[in-house]
């Protein structure tokens, strides 16, 4: 397969499984407020609420544990970029009192492991 291929591929499995995800966070009762919010610092997948707390969600999709489990993939520099992301979100929102966690979604071969509170901030 070809580079170009493979990087179709993963962005179609990427963005099937946050479609997955979004949908399992409805089902559980959270209210989603914004998909793939992007800034000049990264990107957040998925910020939703759960009741009053602001939650921002990576979801990680893999068709098999290849490169290990897809939570695996969530390193420090990642978070620390989760982390500038979110305190940008929380201010244009005006919700920076509000009490926020950070959760992972793994889907590994269509199956969801929600990791709730995965990292703080």
């Amino acid at each position: 397969m070809q580079i170009a291929q493979k990087n179709f591929y993963k962005k179609l499995l990427g963005r099937a499984g946050e479609l997955k995800a979004a949908e399992f966070l409805k089902k559980k009762g959270y209210k989603i407020l914004q998909t793939n919010y992007k800034t000049h610092v990264g990107e957040i997948d998925i910020i939703a609420l759960d009741q009053s707390e602001v939650v921002f969600i990576e979801v990680k999709t893999r068709s098999n544990e290849d490169f290990g489990l897809p939570s695996e993939a969530v390193n420090v520099k990642k978070i620390e970029k989760y982390y500038k992301v979110a305190t940008e979100f929380l201010l244009r929102a005006k919700k920076n009192d509000s009490p926020c966690r950070f959760d992972v979604i793994e889907i590994e071969n269509g199956q969801i492991n929600h990791i709730i509170n995965a990292f703080s901030m």
